[in-house]
């Protein structure tokens, strides 16, 4: 097909998923809202709504996968897409965490008579810094060097060495997700603990729940590269879940000094 073709873009067929997913974020939306004020049905259409979005998820990127691998559609030129809307996409994420990470900062820096006007809150226990969240701080990092280990296999032809670097890009992954979750079990303090314990909560909680996805990126590069979907001109979805591995492990040095160390001396 690519071949009778005249110029190097894909012309998209048309797809039913961009309104499937459009009305299972409308469902999730509304049954959300129904859940939480709690009105009938809305555990239902909750539900619903998620798994429409989730299994729009999985067919859209599977006829995005047959589209670039089985049918060459995805040409160098059609790639720049991807790539360039990769970087906003990345952007966007780490301005949300730095205004968590802003906000602890903030209450932190100039505590208000409301909490004692100290910091942390009187009353308020909190984790040693010295302790899991020192131990946990260099192993994202450590997966960071793990998956640009894999790049470099990739590019130079190495298919087996690229999958032993993403297999060990996901260990290290799931050791820190498992320390994260040692942290929230012996934790002193809660999400309701005052305004420490809820900007705690959010800033680690969601940069935690994005070391989640970013794992769960590396796993699908991993099977892809073991099938052999990957080349060094073609891989512009490992390129992505490179990327966005490598803001999930320097993002986690912030935390560490800014809530953490600063909250926990």
């Amino acid at each position: 097909m690519i071949e009778s073709q005249r110029h190097s873009y894909h012309l998209v067929d048309p797809s039913p998923w961009p309104i499937s997913g459009s009305l299972g974020a409308l469902a999730t939306t509304v049954g959300g809202v129904m859940y939480m004020h709690p009105f009938q049905g809305g555990a239902t259409l909750l539900s619903l709504g998620l798994i429409l979005i989730l299994y729009t998820m999985f067919v859209w990127w599977r006829d995005v996968l047959r589209e670039s691998t089985l049918e060459g559609h995805h040409t160098k030129v059609v790639q720049l897409g991807p790539r360039y809307g990769s970087i906003p996409f990345i952007v966007s994420e780490v301005m949300f965490l730095f205004a968590l990470f802003r906000a602890s900062s903030h209450s932190s820096l100039a505590p208000t008579v409301e909490i004692g006007g100290i910091w942390p809150p009187k009353g308020i226990g909190v984790l040693d810094p010295r302790e899991i969240p020192f131990l946990n701080t260099p192993i994202p990092p450590s997966s960071g060097a793990a998956v640009t280990w894999a790049h470099h296999a990739i590019l130079a032809g190495k298919e087996k060495r690229a999958v032993y670097a993403l297999v060990a890009t996901v260990s290290l992954a799931l050791v820190s997700t498992g320390f994260q979750g040692m942290e929230y079990y012996q934790a002193p303090s809660t999400i309701s603990d005052s305004i420490y314990g809820s900007t705690f909560s959010s800033a680690t909680g969601f940069h935690g729940f994005h070391v989640i996805i970013g794992t769960l990126f590396s796993i699908i590069c991993g099977i892809r590269q073991y099938l052999g979907h990957l080349t060094k001109e073609h891989h512009v979805g490992f390129e992505a879940a490179a990327w966005y591995w490598h803001f999930v492990d320097v993002v986690r040095l912030f935390p560490f000094v800014s809530i953490y160390w600063w909250g926990g001396i």
